[in-house]
């Protein structure tokens, strides 16, 4: 029997979806599922440890060599409400910013838009778990995910990093797709896009499957967030990435 793809993905519910077919059954003769926190199954991509990973894009150029898988990805064209910076004053009174330790593609952004954008050079601070805490007065924090829906309107001021790359480029943002660290098949892709796909011809069936009290999913999974990697999309992560090199 030929030895299953290990195939890793974010445990998100913005992935939900995506592997929703997975779940399922589907193409469960062909790969093995594993799921955790973006950086995470970044590393293990990586590390090899992983055939295929919906892994950040930031980390691209750490790989040798890496190949889109497929035609899905999580991505956005204007606010995507789930990667947002939190603050009690506006970006230019902010002297220091936490930084999600959960996403490397989300903390590279923040640092293009304080650059380029909104030329502001706060402190950047890596954060540890619990770090949600720490927003008070000057001090600010990048929080992405599921923990930024649960504060989506606690704060006086929440910037979605979506929305403001958009303004600032014109173009999609690509957070994370499907990448392999070698070729596969046709027929391997062909299987794979159709199980991404099942999850959204399923969506009543995948958000009465997840609940969040404080933001409504069908307008996270219609409105917020885009799935489908198109032309734009793919220009806009080759832009990001000449961002984070320059």
């Amino acid at each position: 029997m030929p030895q299953k793809l290990k195939v890793g993905a974010v445990s998100y519910l913005n992935t939900k979806p995506l592997i929703y077919g997975f779940e399922q059954g589907m193409m469960k003769e062909e790969l093995e599922l594993r799921i955790d926190y973006p950086s995470k199954i970044a590393n293990e991509l990586i590390n090899a440890k992983i055939d295929i990973g919906l892994v950040p894009i930031a980390i691209l150029p750490q790989l040798k060599e890496f190949y889109i898988v497929g035609d899905y990805c999580i991505s956005c064209n204007g606010p995507v409400a789930s990667v947002c910076l939190y603050s009690d004053v506006p970006v230019e009174s902010i002297e220091c910013i936490y930084l999600d330790y959960q996403s490397r593609t989300s903390v590279e952004l923040l640092k293009i838009l304080l650059r380029d954008y909104w030329k502001q050079y706060p402190e950047l601070i890596a954060a540890n778990p619990g770090f949600e805490h720490t927003i008070k007065g000057t001090t600010a924090a990048l929080i992405i995910g599921d923990r930024a829906l649960d504060v989506y309107d606690q704060y006086a001021y929440r910037y979605d990093l979506g929305e403001i790359w958009k303004m600032h480029t014109g173009l999609p943002f690509v957070f994370a797709a499907w990448i392999s660290s070698s070729p596969v098949t046709a027929s391997f892709t062909n299987q794979f896009n159709a199980a991404n796909a099942f999850g959204f011809t399923h969506l009543d069936e995948v958000i009465n499957g997840v609940h969040h009290p404080s933001y409504d999913m069908k307008t996270y999974y219609t409105k917020n967030i885009e799935f489908k990697l198109n032309e734009d999309k793919r220009k806009a992560i080759d832009l990001f990435l000449q961002c984070i090199q320059s």
